[in-house]
């Protein structure tokens, strides 16, 4: 079972923490848990997690399914996030470009923001007939195995990547020791290439580019990628028109902000 620390800042509210730990325990393919499932995922007494999915509940963050007598993400939980989505005028103004690469490439492209030790989708496109592989608005992806992490780690000031590293070597070790040297690949392949790659590292069967945004939007470093099946790939596709094509894609985005 995880231990859950005393945090060292007086400040910190410990018991809002603990409430969004609890939040942070819904996963795709798993949204309906248990108090003991939350027990066990968070490290805290049954007692708390009563207490706990009791209050969110009644604030309409949580959601008890009196048949399965477990608990699902309320309706709250989704109104929170619009906000953060509605502010991002760069989603608007890119989605007809994205939809446009997302149909000649025959896959998806997605723009992106780092979430903690994550990556996760504030806007997604698919070409009309991707079927292998659908990303959707709100998921989340790792940091390590993505083109886009990678290209968040190759953009970001070098202490920040260092104490992101630190924290993945920390968080997820073995994950950490196979794919820690991407990120040396990465940062060359965004100084000379102008974007990153994977080649099935996360998902074997969906190849990818990521190009970050040169200038942040309020503060937060935006990446957008491309990823289409491995099916669908040819030699060097990639390189030759995947990378070029977001590359422009990007470049068009930027202006549109700048005239904003």
């Amino acid at each position: 079972m995880p231990t859950r620390p005393h945090h060292p800042d007086p400040a910190f509210a410990t018991t809002l923490a603990h409430g969004l730990a609890l939040l942070q325990c819904f996963r795709v393919g798993e949204t309906v848990l248990g108090n003991k499932e939350l027990a066990d995922r968070t490290g805290l007494s049954k007692a708390t997690i009563s207490r706990l999915t009791y209050t969110l509940a009644a604030r309409g963050l949580l959601l008890y399914d009196t048949h399965l007598r477990r608990y699902r993400l309320g309706s709250t939980a989704l109104s929170l996030g619009y906000p953060l989505l509605a502010s991002l005028r760069v989603r608007q103004l890119a989605r007809p470009l994205m939809k446009a690469l997302a149909d000649q490439v025959g896959g998806s492209v997605s723009l992106g923001l780092r979430d903690r030790l994550r990556m996760v989708y504030v806007e997604t496109s698919r070409g009309h007939d991707a079927i292998a592989f659908r990303p959707d608005i709100g998921a989340s992806l790792p940091m390590l195995a993505t083109a886009m992490g990678r290209a968040w780690l190759a953009r970001a000031p070098e202490d920040v990547r260092h104490r992101l590293l630190n924290a993945l070597r920390e968080a997820e070790p073995d994950d950490y020791q196979r794919l820690v040297g991407a990120v040396d690949t990465a940062i060359e392949e965004l100084a000379t290439l102008g974007f990153t790659r994977s080649r099935g590292d996360w998902q074997r069967d969906v190849h990818a580019v990521a190009v970050p945004m040169r200038t942040p939007i309020d503060g937060e470093i935006l990446v957008f990628n491309c990823g289409v099946p491995a099916v669908r790939m040819t030699p060097r596709k990639l390189e030759r028109e995947m990378g070029p094509r977001l590359l422009k894609l990007v470049a068009q985005v930027e202006t549109l902000v700048a005239w904003e």
